[in-house]
């Protein structure tokens, strides 16, 4: 069984600290040297506290670990501190620099004159300090007011242990409230879920259970709206219609209906929520996503205006020039593309593969560098970003470091204030970006400047809210490029064939091919049969015929998650079959992870500049220091083991989370229990992932109904509605 971070703890421990060797004010994490009771040698604990001080009492709660540098440790799943009680304890604790204004020199004048009723001292009759030589008006109220702060913390501490609050948790509740931790979360535990990266309403509702406040308080129901928007928000809805948001709110928090309306009601007044309609449907936004999608309408609206940044541009001339600097010949739908965009100030270029949106973006780029021309270029992910600059020759960057990401808020250094410096804005992979981060991006786009979007609208949308690049297309209002000729070179790959024939709502060929091909289909009629099949071209077949690396260079995507043949069941079986662990490893979260292993990204973290979907491979795990370091791109990134529910095992993943990235050999499992999942968008996107290769495993049925399911699901969105008819004000 793998240990779960919140399983019980196995074994307990109380001692004195007698030094303290590292400690992070940041997340807390620190490591300790404990004379605990029972044990006669001095011990390590691992653990993490908001502050900690030699000379401290803890009590700890977790298990014994086995480090291969650092030997035998303590890892402290709860740790809870209380000031020392002998005088020995107290001089250590005051001379550790605790208490601001005393050091070691203090701390012995203190027990001298005062004995083990120091604490007592400086609480209760506070003026006896001055009796101490060399201590003032000045330096008192300074061991006074610091030791109120010490205090504080520890109370909080206790507070939050006390309500099932992990100390990782407790300690981050704390740096984001101070002195006021036990007064927010008292009055509306809810704030919580609000204001601290990584609490969700499910933690902050168990803790305000816990606190005793009731299923049916307003303070919840209003909060689960809220909730109720963001699982919307989870599915890329910007809102959601009043008809929908009523019974999924009574359903996620199982009260009744007219709860729910007063709520709604009280979250309208507050303009929490916002009461917009979608075509004549009346819907409920969230704020910031309804700011966000009208800012969006407004600034391409207002980008869109005008003439370009640079002097008129001969098409008639340049086109002949580009054409003799890179040898190719443009087709006439290629030309017409290039012309449109060297007159036009704000232009989508979309198609799919083989029509030759590299040629087209490249074309434009190199006429206008030509010119003089400030070009910037940037996708949604490192792996689009990298492609990018490849195809191109200019440096590419994903849009955080385009827009100077700020790790302590998530926000970003550019915007309105401080704007990029460029003529002309590329923007590839467009499909992938949602509504928060393209607000976030035009906010930052001089208005002079020209918007360059590029991406293959029949991909699936973007992870996170909002159908930006559909939205644009469909509200004709920014002239489009829609490119559909697959050009003679891609035409001879059948991944590029079939991937246009699923897109027209065609089969694929799926008859095994006359000689050498670049796509396969391998029939697998019962879930078993095909993950023995996958883990056999992953391990074996693919890297035998066509010398590919069976973990860098073989992705298996899948249309969901959950299942026998789903990503996360393929996971653990390949990662046995590819990198079976060794006695170095660590389990967390459901997982294990060892060297050796791919790991996926699963959340943006500003602070370790790595994103939803980056793809790295473990280098080290160490239990001694509690930290495993991955490389990303060639940059190693360190991990605390506390920080690995960030982190998964990507030998399979979805198809979801592969939008933006290329593999050179990608393996689709396509069966009947991916029903629900079955749609062209899917597979499409799958499909066009592969470089130089792609399988699909499964039944021709399952690809039947992938290929004719159209449906997919509306998004609640009103970018396009906006953008159609601007409403100012």
């Amino acid at each position: 069984m793998k240990a779960l971070p919140d399983s019980p703890p196995r074994e307990a421990l109380a001692g004195l600290v007698e030094r303290v060797t590292f400690h992070n004010a940041e997340s807390g994490f620190c490591v300790l040297r404990i004379k605990a009771r029972g044990h006669r040698d001095v011990i390590t604990v691992i653990g993490h506290a908001a502050a900690i001080s030699a000379g401290e009492w803890i009590t700890a709660a977790g298990e014994w670990v086995n480090d291969r540098t650092h030997g035998q440790q303590f890892r402290a799943r709860f740790l809870k501190t209380s000031p020392p009680a002998s005088a020995d304890g107290i001089e250590k604790y005051l001379a550790s620099g605790m208490i601001k204004g005393i050091g070691p020199v203090y701390a012995k004048k203190l027990v001298r004159a005062f004995g083990d009723k120091v604490f007592d001292v400086i609480e209760e009759t506070p003026d006896r300090l001055r009796e101490v030589d060399g201590i003032g008006p000045v330096r008192a109220d300074r061991i006074v007011a610091a030791w109120a702060e010490q205090k504080a913390v520890r109370e909080i501490m206790v507070f939050l242990h006390s309500h099932g609050v992990g100390t990782a948790r407790a300690v981050r509740i704390f740096k984001t409230y101070g002195t006021d931790a036990i007064q927010v979360m008292t009055e509306n535990p809810y704030r919580l879920a609000r204001d601290i990266r990584g609490i969700g309403f499910k933690t902050a509702d168990t803790i305000a259970m816990k606190l005793g406040i009731d299923k049916t308080a307003m303070v919840r129901v209003r909060a689960g709206i809220s909730y109720a928007l963001s699982e919307a928000m989870d599915e890329g809805h910007c809102g959601l219609p009043v008809a929908d948001l009523t019974p999924l709110a009574e359903k996620l928090l199982e009260v009744p209906a007219e709860l729910i309306a007063t709520a709604l009601d009280l979250e309208l007044a507050d303009s929490v929520v916002v009461p917009d309609r979608v075509g004549d449907v009346d819907c409920i936004f969230l704020a910031g996503l309804h700011g966000a999608e009208r800012a969006v309408a407004d600034k391409l609206l207002a980008l869109a205006t005008g003439a370009p940044p640079w002097p008129a541009i001969d098409a008639d001339k340049a086109l002949p020039w580009i054409e003799r600097r890179t040898g190719l010949t443009l087709a006439d739908s290629q030309k017409a593309a290039v012309r449109l965009a060297l007159a036009s100030k704000v232009l989508v270029i979309t198609g799919g593969p083989g029509v030759g949106k590299t040629t087209i973006v490249n074309s434009i780029l190199r006429i206008l560098a030509a010119k003089g021309v400030a070009l910037l270029l940037c996708a949604p992910t490192g792996r689009a970003a990298k492609r990018m600059s490849e195809a191109t020759g200019l440096e590419a960057r994903t849009i955080h470091r385009l827009l100077e990401v700020d790790p302590k808020t998530g926000g970003f250094k550019r915007g309105p204030d401080h704007p990029l410096d460029c003529d002309l804005l590329v923007v590839d992979e467009t499909s992938m970006v949602d509504i928060l981060l393209m607000n976030a991006l035009l906010k930052a786009v001089p208005t002079r400047a020209a918007l360059l979007i590029v991406g293959d609208v029949d991909q699936l949308p973007s992870v996170g809210p909002g159908q930006v690049l559909a939205d644009i297309i469909t509200s004709d209002a920014i002239p489009v490029v829609r490119l559909t000729e697959v050009f003679r070179q891609a035409a001879q790959s059948r991944i590029v064939v079939n991937a246009h024939r699923i897109n027209q709502g065609q089969m694929p060929e799926l008859d095994r091919p006359a000689e050498d091909s670049d796509f396969y289909y391998v029939h697998a009629e019962e879930p078993e049969v095909a993950v023995s099949r996958i883990i056999e071209l992953v391990k074996a077949r693919i890297p035998r015929r066509f010398g590919l690396d069976p973990i860098r260079d073989v992705q298996v995507l899948c249309p969901m998650n959950r299942g026998g043949i789903g990503a996360r069941s393929l996971n653990i079986e390949l990662q046995a079959a590819l990198n079976p662990a060794g006695e170095n490893k660590v389990e967390r979260f459901g997982w294990t992870f060892a060297p050796g292993d791919k790991v996926m990204q699963v959340e943006n973290d500003y602070d370790k500049e790595v994103y939803n979907g980056d793809i790295g491979y473990i280098g080290t795990v160490d239990s001694g220091t509690g930290e495993l370091t991955a490389t990303f791109d060639g940059r190693a990134v360190t991990y605390e083991f506390g920080e690995l529910d960030t982190l998964v095992p990507a030998y399979a993943t979805t198809i979801h989370k592969s939008q933006g990235s290329e593999y050179p050999a990608v393996i689709i499992p396509v069966m009947t229990q991916h029903y629900t999942m079955l749609q062209r968008n899917l597979i499409y996107t799958g499909v066009t992932r592969g470089k130089r290769l792609v399988v699909l495993v499964g039944q021709k049925k399952a690809v039947t109904i992938a290929v004719c399911n159209v449906s997919g699901r509306r998004r609640w969105s009103k970018l396009s509605e906006w953008l159609r008819s601007p409403v100012r004000g």
